[in-house]
């Protein structure tokens, strides 16, 4: 077989897909959730964003790359000295581009990921404790799910689709939020008005557009299905974010702009898994059915069960994943990229992306709890006492304010 010849246009997609996807979160992820949040918080909640970034970039160079795409062990990890400290990452990949631009393209999916869980729990973690966290999740449970579906593991030898992370990146976040903010316990004051919608609006219209690189980026090269990818984003957001906006009429007589933010977020992730395998009809039907559940899961199922998933972590991104990925299963048209769903004869991938769906959710909860478990020993309980709360995590976590009044 011929070595892999460089491929300029599929490299300069690659390079500009991965810095839609650091766009996604630094600022889009950090000022959708800051704004949500209450203004003595906003710095700490922007701040969990980054340095989340931060260390799993570095986590990912170091030892990620290799757990989630060495070479295959027993259909469950990656051989972890492949690519342990960059070691073997030069030439280029299938698709004649540079490896390193792979090993970035894939870092900022793992950044993202763990950047998701902290709208669970903000308002109430402290800081050593969300950095801990960060630091042995991003290890321990991000990559072998990545390597499961993407890098050669046993979901991915099962057949299981996901285009660009529906179980690798949103159901494995929101339920390591869900888990871990049960774990955590809830905040003193549950009541949470955002402070800044416009902020809200901005970080969500940033989160759209960076979504561009996350799902289209994720061809792998800039083709025929990275613009079905493009295309099925955006109709099933748009369709995502109208569903939020009719049901909020329904419920409450009046749509929200919050509301209407959060429908493109549930939009966004929905199609996630399915924005490469779908047609565009189909597309539009994963944003309508990923936004029901994901609507519920926030104004009923949450009040429902008394669980504090502050920013709605597992509500939008774990509820939503679960209904994309199984609508994946339901709509793929094999005409868009030889995957066959349910409509088109194969009921058999319905299973196989439930068994996707489970897998994830298992593994996910075990290791998140035993992680929270090592993080409130090592931390003092992990959680601020309700006089910082009070406070609020600006002052007592960085000692700063977010709007300074300066007198003259």
């Amino acid at each position: 077989m011929a070595a892999p010849q460089l491929d300029t246009g599929n490299t300069a997609w690659m390079l500009t897909a991965s810095a839609l996807v650091v766009f996604m979160t630094i600022p889009g992820l950090a000022l959708f959730y800051g704004g949500l949040d209450r203004a003595k918080n906003i710095l700490n909640t922007i701040a969990m964003v980054l340095v989340a970034f931060g260390i799993t970039a570095l986590t990912w160079f170091v030892i990620g790359y290799s757990l989630a795409y060495g070479t295959d062990i027993g259909g469950f990890i990656g051989n972890p000295m492949d690519y342990f400290l960059g070691k073997g990452i030069h030439g280029l990949t299938d698709n004649g581009y540079p490896m390193t631009v792979d090993v970035m393209f894939q870092l900022t999916f793992a950044a993202i990921t763990t950047a998701i869980i902290a709208g669970a729990l903000v308002g109430r973690m402290k800081f050593s404790a969300w950095i801990l966290f960060v630091l042995l999740w991003s290890i321990l449970v991000y990559p072998p799910i990545a390597h499961w579906v993407w890098g050669g593991g046993f979901l991915s030898s099962h057949g299981e689709l996901d285009f660009a992370g529906g179980t690798v990146v949103h159901i494995n976040s929101g339920v390591a939020g869900l888990v871990a903010a049960m774990m955590l316990g809830a905040r003193k004051e549950k009541l949470l008005l955002p402070n800044n919608v416009p902020l809200v609006v901005l970080g969500a219209g940033i989160l759209f557009f960076g979504w561009f690189g996350f799902n289209a980026g994720s061809a792998l090269a800039a083709d025929n299905i990275a613009g079905w990818a493009m295309l099925n984003t955006t109709l099933a957001t748009a369709a995502a974010m109208l569903t939020w906006m009719v049901l909020e009429y329904i419920h409450f007589k009046k749509p929200t702009i919050v509301g209407l933010a959060t429908g493109i977020v549930a939009g966004l992730v929905a199609i996630t898994p399915a924005a490469g395998f779908v047609n565009p009809v189909g597309a539009i039907l994963v944003g309508i059915l990923g936004a029901i559940p994901a609507f519920y899961a926030v104004v009923k199922l949450k009040q429902m069960l008394g669980y504090d998933d502050a920013l709605d972590a597992f509500g939008v991104h774990g509820v939503a994943g679960i209904a994309g990925a199984i609508l994946t299963g339901i709509f793929a048209d094999p005409n868009i990229n030889g995957g066959a769903g349910l409509l088109y004869g194969n009921p058999k991938q319905v299973l196989i992306q439930i068994e996707g769906v489970l897998a994830t959710v298992v593994y996910t909860t075990v290791m998140t709890a035993l992680i929270m478990f090592i993080v409130k020993a090592l931390t003092g309980g992990a959680k601020v006492s309700e006089e910082e709360q009070i406070e609020g995590l600006n002052k007592s976590q960085h000692g700063e304010r977010a709007y300074n009044e300066i007198s003259s």
